[in-house]
């Protein structure tokens, strides 16, 4: 292994990410090294970390080969392992698209919540955009029975359990303040509806299919947008709007702010979401394997 490997740095509405192209599975990253990089004053800084592997040459990955060049082995910025991230999978698709590896139109990519399908628009001048927004087919969403309550300072909220190949706790409140500071994971109960921890969604009401959120993603503390939290809340949006496609007929849109941007959801009748939004390559560089080897503790 060379003694400098390479890095980028990238955002999908400011949820950030180090990027570790390592397309043979060669390069060794515990969860102490992962958490250094994402480290933003020791480290580079992100929420979390695409580690870029071919599905073949992964363990976890190679039964998806067939299906999937490129496999999205994705950590929190904790170092902890996640099953799927939806602005991670854009950044990691416009990464693809800049190495030269896919060209714009559709592509698979294999995650630990399975392939998802993205689409990488043609590159437009539209806001000033200089590369066309990416659209992820993030599958079905599952909706768990028994009911969750998410606490903060010592409120009670129900919340609405959602599974987005990640776990989800939707709570709907009349102002993004009643989220609190999100410095610590906010409590939720019973416990066993989230034996693995649980990313937490607070939403408020913009308009008609226009909502706004903050998140707490754990492992990573509140981020500046969360692609599955956004779906979920599309989700469970329509769901207390009585707008469920899979009743209706009717695909269902809703517009979503997060602190980083706006992202737009489509659910449609067969259950499946759509997300889209954009995702930016800001940086590349190299960091020393010395570094890698003695992180900072």
């Amino acid at each position: 292994m060379s003694t400098r490997i390479a890095f980028l740095k990238g955002h999908g509405t400011e949820n950030d990410f180090v990027i570790v192209p390592d397309p043979e599975n060669a390069i060794d990253l515990p969860p102490a090294v992962v958490a250094a990089l994402c480290d933003r004053r020791a480290g580079i800084g992100g929420d979390g970390l695409l580690h870029v592997v071919r599905s073949a040459a992964h363990p976890e990955a190679r039964h998806l080969a067939a299906e999937a060049e490129w496999f999205m082995d994705y950590r929190n910025g904790d170092g902890s392992i996640a099953e799927m991230c939806g602005n991670g999978v854009r950044v990691f698709a416009r990464y693809l698209q800049r190495a030269g590896h896919v060209a714009e139109g559709d592509i698979a990519i294999a995650t630990r919540g399975g392939v998802k399908t993205v689409h990488i628009a043609k590159t437009g001048s539209d806001s000033g955009s200089v590369a066309g927004d990416i659209t992820v087919g993030m599958g079905r969403a599952l909706l768990p029975d028994g009911d969750v309550t998410v606490s903060v300072d010592g409120r009670g909220r129900p919340a609405r359990n959602v599974n987005m190949g990640n776990p989800h706790a939707v709570v709907f409140v009349d102002d993004l303040a009643h989220a609190g500071d999100l410095l610590t994971a906010p409590s939720f109960s019973p416990a066993s509806a989230y034996p693995d921890g649980v990313n937490v969604e607070f939403v408020a009401d913009r308009g008609p299919r226009h909502v706004a959120l903050r998140v707490h993603e754990r492992g990573a503390g509140e981020t500046r947008s969360c692609g599955t939290g956004a779906c979920a809340v599309a989700v469970a949006a329509a769901r207390r709007d009585g707008v469920d496609p899979s009743v209706t007929g009717t695909p269902v849109t809703y517009t979503v702010d997060v602190p980083g941007g706006t992202l737009v959801i489509t659910e449609r009748p067969d259950g499946e979401i759509e997300m889209t939004g954009p995702a930016v390559i800001v940086a590349e560089g190299v960091i020393e394997q010395e570094w890698l080897e003695n992180p900072p503790r």
